[in-house]
């Protein structure tokens, strides 16, 4: 079964989230994979990847208020060197997921007619994140 991986690197803006779902298609083209698995795992652990809906930014909106409510940068945590805003991130990503695995159809990701894929930062600042692209399946040939 013919494997393939590489690393994207990904410029985040603060606090926001990002669709990465082009640049996975396109690493998901090139293998020429057909049927098989597409893994992305992000390499960070103040940032989160989570497929989402793509079509109405107010959802990437509302999801970035409830996390804000649900885990303020206000409470006294005891890991705070590297700021105010990294133990909130940690426990963001603890909350969501740095990993998520797509099946590959017809050579495409199978993904939901409203599901994208986002890189979401956590952090106050923009940072260059890493992404792990795993593609593994079969080159039939035939289309899937």
């Amino acid at each position: 079964m013919p494997h393939m991986q590489t690393t994207l690197k990904i410029p985040t803006r603060p606090k926001s989230l990002q669709s990465i779902s082009r640049e996975i298609a396109a690493v998901v083209e090139r293998s020429g994979i057909e049927l098989g698995l597409c893994v992305v795992f992000l390499r960070h652990t103040s940032a989160s990847l989570l497929i989402q809906e793509n079509a109405d930014p107010d959802v990437l909106q509302d999801l970035e208020m409830f996390f804000e409510k649900l885990v303020p940068e206000t409470l006294p945590y005891r890991h705070a060197t590297e700021g105010p805003d990294d133990m909130p991130s940690h426990i963001r990503t603890a909350l969501t997921s740095t990993s998520e695995t797509i099946p590959i159809r017809a050579g495409r990701l199978a993904l939901g007619t409203w599901q994208g894929i986002y890189v979401w930062e956590h952090r106050d600042h923009s940072h260059l994140r890493e992404v792990v692209v795993h593609i593994m399946g079969e080159k039939t040939g035939q289309g899937a």
